[in-house]
């Protein structure tokens, strides 16, 4: 007995059907991982120069506007898009007295949008955090908080 050839006409289609979506998915899941972390460099960068405006300031309320109008227009520098932006500034260590160390922190808050990639098993949007600090100049005379 001899065994009959099988027909393959069709399978490269089945193969395709198959392997196609797993492809697309695979490429959505670079995509987003891509896009989290351009956003994360976006966001520590941001949140670096927020820090280092703030700390060349003289008071603590005008640390906090400087640091807040800084990371927003890094933020726009970097063309980052975010449903939501939240800016944490932590002035506290202009109530330190002169001589002794301090520092001012930033932290940046961005909530991300992958909706428009629909990849199943990608929420539709992100949250990213970045905290950066800067020191304030030991010997600078300091306002009041």
């Amino acid at each position: 007995m001899t065994a009959q050839p099988r027909d393959e006409r069709g399978s490269a289609a089945i193969e395709a059907a198959i392997g196609l979506p797993a492809f697309i998915l695979l490429v959505g899941l670079i995509i987003a991982g891509g896009r989290i972390a351009i956003a994360h460099q976006a966001l520590q960068s941001a949140a670096a120069d927020a820090a280092r405006t703030a700390s060349i300031s003289r008071e603590a309320s005008e640390a906090d506007s400087a640091a807040r109008e800084e990371a927003r227009t890094s933020l726009n520098n970097q063309k980052l898009r975010c449903r939501s932006t939240q800016v944490s500034v932590d002035t506290s260590g202009f109530r330190v007295p002169t001589g002794q160390p301090a520092d001012v922190t930033v932290t940046l808050t961005c909530r991300v949008d992958l909706a428009d990639l629909s990849v199943p098993g990608v929420p539709g949007s992100r949250l990213i955090r970045a905290t950066m600090s800067s020191p304030i100049d030991t010997w600078r005379e300091r306002g009041t908080p």
